[in-house]
């Protein structure tokens, strides 16, 4: 394995995306996937009108980096046949358990989303929310994501906006203040936030990744994250409403497979 990706690895294994919002919960149990929801869909409350999680009734879908399983159990509640892969064991075992506590079937499988192990045009939806920005080469994760969406189906990926509040922040605490005025908040962040090699992406960058994608429209979000003032504090929720979503750290791109 690629030694990058041997590190973002390990980095997910130690704590999966989410867990960390519910440590007073035993790992694995209701309590805890119940936490993780409830902070997920707190924090995040766009995420059902963006995501869709009830279009996609009788439709096949797949997960590219399923983490907790948290948007997983959305899409199947909502009726559809899922399936997922994640990079690490941790992450697909408590999704797959996941899934079971709720009394749901789902395929999950430890995969990389530079090599997806299913055959092309299989899936009408392929979602990642967060994911392929950690891979080394996203370009061939963004590729295979086209290759294995249906013709005619959807792809929806978030990946994070490099003209954003948090990267200005992140520039700007680790760079600017620390003597490196002339560091790029891209290479700032490749270093500090998140899982080692972490990447950034324009909107003209991310329409870039998807050229078998049609009437691809790219939404910017202002989260949480973006009014960060401190490790677990945050501005008032409302902030988000009068910050302009160009600024916004999430960057949702969607379209259609040619």
């Amino acid at each position: 394995m690629n030694p990058l990706k041997t590190e973002v690895r390990q980095f997910w294994e130690r704590i999966p995306c989410g867990a960390a919002d519910a440590n007073q919960a035993e790992e694995g149990s209701l309590a805890f996937f119940e936490e993780v929801e409830k902070q997920r869909y707190t924090g995040d409350d766009f995420m059902a009108e963006v995501a869709g999680f009830d279009r996609w009734q009788g439709k096949k879908i797949l997960e590219v980096g399923c983490g907790l399983g948290a948007d997983l159990r959305q899409f199947a509640r909502g009726g559809a046949e899922v399936y997922a892969i994640d990079l690490t064991e941790k992450a697909a075992g408590l999704a797959r358990k996941r899934l079971g506590l709720y009394g749901f079937k789902g395929n999950i499988s430890i995969s990389d989303s530079e090599t997806l192990p299913f055959k092309s045009d299989s899936f009408d939806l392929v979602y990642s929310w967060g994911v392929i920005h950690h891979t080394p080469d996203t370009a061939a994760a963004a590729k295979e994501i086209l290759r294995v969406c249906k013709p005619g189906g959807q792809v929806m990926v978030m990946l994070y906006h490099r003209r954003s509040i948090l990267a200005f922040q992140a520039w700007l605490f680790y760079g600017l203040l620390r003597g490196r005025p002339f560091e790029s908040p891209s290479k700032v962040i490749s270093e500090r936030v998140e899982s080692p090699g972490t990447k950034v992406y324009t909107p003209k960058e991310g329409r870039e990744l998807f050229p078998g994608l049609k009437s691809i429209t790219v939404k910017r979000i202002v989260t949480r994250y973006d009014l960060r003032i401190g490790r677990r504090l945050f501005l008032p929720h409302w902030f988000r409403k009068i910050v302009p979503s160009r600024f916004g750290w999430f960057m949702v791109l969607e379209g259609q497979k040619i």
